[in-house]
């Protein structure tokens, strides 16, 4: 008897260490993102209060902060942030939608799972890689093909961004296929639907939700995206025009500044109120993906 109730006693401990080791993991995460987000907002705090100018700061497309009078506008920066990201998700989804739904509604066996390590792969390939790419095959490929004075443009870093993007969405949207139920697919073609109209007209509305968080965590990926757009995009701020036009984004520009900057000068301040404007946007997007793959909110 005092064996077993030593054996429980022990078991109880180790339940307990178990669920403390746990429970440590799964708030660290917060605590993380929490110490990020307070040593970004310490760091730009200085230029919010002293010199930060709402109207300049969002709406001049002017940077330059080396040489006095210092400009500190972002206009240019944020439409060339959202016009990469946007042809990329032109890009990525279509690609996305349609290997999941290929993946997961009509490959089987040894295709499927090829099909599923190619595109995890593509995952695995280091962004400077996909810079690499960007600048040594797209750029002379685009300049031969649309006969423009340079390749490094919208163009090329949306293809880029969009194929960095897509085994994400892919994942997840695979994931959203794979959670709606069989007997809908069963009840759909017991009515006489073909494949493609149970796909269409069944299976599509009923992830909905868990695709729309695939494509919403793309959009994250691509707002976030440093070192292949950098050699990429030309890294030239002006207002895009066209998708051959070259533009500098928020967080190249992030990059590339920050190590030749003074700490503690509006510059480096700048740069971090600059990170402060991406950690929302990033934390905005992903907290929606996420109330949209639990289904919290509709549409």
């Amino acid at each position: 008897m005092a064996a077993a109730a030593d054996v429980r006693t022990r078991d109880w401990y180790i339940d307990k260490f178990v669920q403390l080791v746990v429970f440590i993991g799964g708030i660290s995460a917060i605590v993380f993102i929490l110490g990020i987000f307070v040593f970004i907002a310490k760091e730009g705090f200085g230029f919010i209060l002293h010199n930060l100018k709402f109207k300049e700061f969002f709406l001049s497309p002017y940077w330059d902060p080396t040489i006095q009078p210092y400009e500190y506008g972002i206009l240019a920066l944020i439409l060339g942030t959202v016009s990469v990201t946007g042809l990329a998700m032109v890009v990525s989804i279509p690609f996305s939608l349609g290997a999941a739904i290929y993946i997961g509604e009509f490959a089987q066996g040894k295709t499927r799972e090829i099909l599923k390590i190619s595109v995890e792969f593509l995952a695995a390939i280091p962004s400077v890689v996909w810079g690499f790419i960007g600048l040594k095959i797209f750029n002379p490929l685009i300049i031969e093909l649309f006969d423009v004075p340079v390749g490094l443009n919208i163009l090329n870093a949306g293809v880029i961004l969009g194929l960095m993007a897509a085994p994400i969405m892919v994942s997840i949207a695979e994931d959203a296929l794979k959670a709606v139920p069989d007997s809908y697919r069963e009840a759909a073609e017991a009515m006489g639907a073909t494949r493609w109209q149970v796909i269409y007209r069944v299976v599509l509305p009923a992830a909905k939700n868990g695709l729309l968080g695939a494509v919403l965590l793309g959009v994250g990926r691509g707002f976030g995206e440093t070192m292949a757009v950098l050699m990429a995009t030309g890294h030239s701020i002006n207002i895009p025009t066209s998708i051959f036009s070259s533009v500098r984004t928020l967080t190249a520009t992030v990059a590339a500044e920050l190590g030749e900057t003074v700490v503690g000068s509006p510059h480096y301040q700048a740069l971090f109120t600059i990170g402060i404007l991406l950690f929302l946007i990033a934390f905005f997007i992903n907290l929606t993906a996420d109330l949209i793959v639990r289904g919290i909110r509709k549409g």
